[in-house]
């Protein structure tokens, strides 16, 4: 026994560490949109040759970060030109830089024209030893795979290393991060990421190595970011939450809800049982006003027969002293008695009576309801319509994975229908309401779910790839319905939407938001 409980175990593990992994891969997939190829170029009298490249992370659709020493060499020639390569697509940008500071190693750098997908920049604690992924262009990489300039200006993939973060040792001149995901010459300015694909340090060098030790490598931390981007009059949007596995928060959501589950059947058996004793009583109670008043009326019917046969005796005598009359009228009253007593006798309540008076003291008290009802009652608890009206739903942190959002409050005016706001309508399925919303040009797509039955409001947060939110977009406008109707063709074609899109997602959303409603 001790064996399987030691196998089950393992296997649960493996089962929860395959989910992190996976969920893992989707959010450091999901940060290589984010970075890009930063390429110098020069031009003299019309002949383009390549100076050199670094890499850099989108921080808007427009602005991006990479090292100042990665640009530097702009400010010393003219001829020298500087674009900026995305990860996916089919064209790269003009940029210049509008913002520098060699002290920090930092440059902020805008492109002419396109839009970027934005990275989200944490500014939480970091844990001593996690995992960190360093993202960019190493240009070993390029010249291993034998890359010529034309393959350099096109969009490519960046490479993507593993390592752990060293908590405590900062280089001198500027506060930096430590840790051993490999980079390489063109690294530098790629991100350092978490776990969840969040901005945590601008790499910048490493360690020198004579070759026979190891190789250590330094990013640019968060707060020297934020300060340079701040005399630079950025505001920069972050977030601080713990990064979590979608997987284990999955099987704790399951649990809940099993907990839950649990709990209501327990509170229906209880009922049901407390009905079933209430039963047991008002039939006991029953029985027993039955018998006594059925022994009541046979005490009083003998009663009255004894007080006819009295009258009889009476009477008897009354003819013998030759009083007539009232010997006629002591026979009548003692005929009237035996004539009560059987009527008594007969109309005395029956067992039969039994239902009908237990329906009586039901109705009387509302507590005591009869274990036939109790099914039916419970359903039509269960069937109640939702409260109509604006809902204020608050995030659960401790149900959420929060990866690009603050977890701010939602609030929305919610119709019976599925109707939200009074312009978005949501497909039902049983007594939760769902809608897929894909933007056109936001590289994320939003699954927003509504419990109506109990005031939970879900967002399921896929951070996709250009070719999987072209075919969401695609699926979109097929399907698409811009207003609130009744109309049973238009509600499947937002079903219809919902399933199409959800063909292009992946199994676990980069970030899950759980929400517990009430009424305003």
């Amino acid at each position: 026994m001790a064996k399987l409980i030691q196998i089950i175990c393992l296997y649960t593990a493996l089962f929860f560490h395959i989910g992190a992994a996976q969920a893992e891969s989707q959010d450091i997939s999901a940060a290589s949109r984010s970075v890009v190829r930063v390429v110098l170029v020069a031009n003299d009298n019309g002949r383009v040759s390549y100076v050199g490249h670094g890499s850099g992370v989108a921080i808007s659709p427009n602005l991006v970060i990479t090292n100042a020493h990665v640009v530097e060499a702009l400010q010393y020639d003219p001829n020298i030109v500087m674009g900026v390569v995305p990860s996916e697509g089919k064209q790269s940008y003009a940029a210049t830089v509008i913002a520098i500071d060699p002290s920090k190693d930092l440059a902020l750098v805008k492109i002419s024209q396109g839009r970027l997908t934005a990275a989200t920049i944490y500014s939480g604690p970091l844990t001593d030893g996690s995992d960190v992924f360093a993202i960019g262009y190493p240009g070993t990489v390029d010249n291993a795979q034998g890359l010529d300039f034309n393959d350099l200006i096109r969009p490519q993939a960046a490479v993507k290393t593993r390592g752990s973060y060293s908590q405590g040792r900062s280089a001198k001149m500027f506060e930096t991060i430590l840790h051993t995901a490999p980079i390489g010459g063109g690294n530098s300015g790629g991100p350092l990421v978490d776990n969840c694909g969040r901005v945590i340090g601008i790499n910048s060098f490493s360690s020198v190595s004579n070759g026979n030790d190891a190789e250590f490598f330094f990013a640019i931390s968060m707060r020297e970011l934020t300060n340079f981007l701040r005399k630079a009059k950025i505001t920069l949007p972050t977030v601080n939450s713990m990064c979590r596995s979608v997987s284990e928060l999955t099987a704790a959501e399951k649990e809940r809800e099993a907990a839950e589950q649990a709990k209501m059947i327990a509170a229906e058996q209880a009922k049901m049982e407390a009905a079933g004793t209430a039963k047991s009583q008002m039939r006991r109670k029953a029985e027993l006003d039955i018998l006594s008043e059925r022994e009541n009326i046979m005490a009083l019917s003998g009663l009255l027969i004894l007080i006819a046969l009295a009258g009889f005796g009476g009477s008897y005598i009354l003819f013998q002293k030759g009083k007539r009359e009232h010997a006629i009228i002591a026979i009548g009253i003692g005929a009237i008695l035996i004539l009560a007593a059987i009527y008594f006798f007969m109309n005395r309540p029956g067992f039969n009576e039994i239902e009908n008076r237990m329906a009586e003291m039901a109705k009387q008290d509302k507590q005591l309801i009869g274990a036939d009802n109790q099914g039916d009652d419970t359903s039509k608890e269960n069937d109640k319509a939702p409260k109509e009206g604006v809902k204020i739903c608050i995030l659960q942190p401790e149900r959420s994975r929060l990866t690009v959002s603050n977890g701010a409050d939602v609030s929305f005016d919610w119709k019976s229908g599925g109707c939200i706001n009074g312009r978005t309508q949501y497909a039902a399925n049983g007594s939760i309401w769902t809608r897929s919303f894909v933007p056109n040009q936001d590289s994320s797509l939003s699954v927003i779910s509504f419990d109506a039955s109990k005031n939970n409001y879900k967002i399921e947060r896929y951070l996709l790839g250009m070719e999987a939110m072209d075919t969401a977009r695609t699926a979109r406008q097929r399907y698409d319905v811009k207003s609130c109707t009744n109309d049973a063709a238009s509600l499947d074609k937002i079903t219809q939407m919902n399933n199409a899109i959800k063909e292009v997602l992946p199994s676990e959303p980069n970030e899950l938001l759980n929400f517990k409603c009430s009424d305003k």
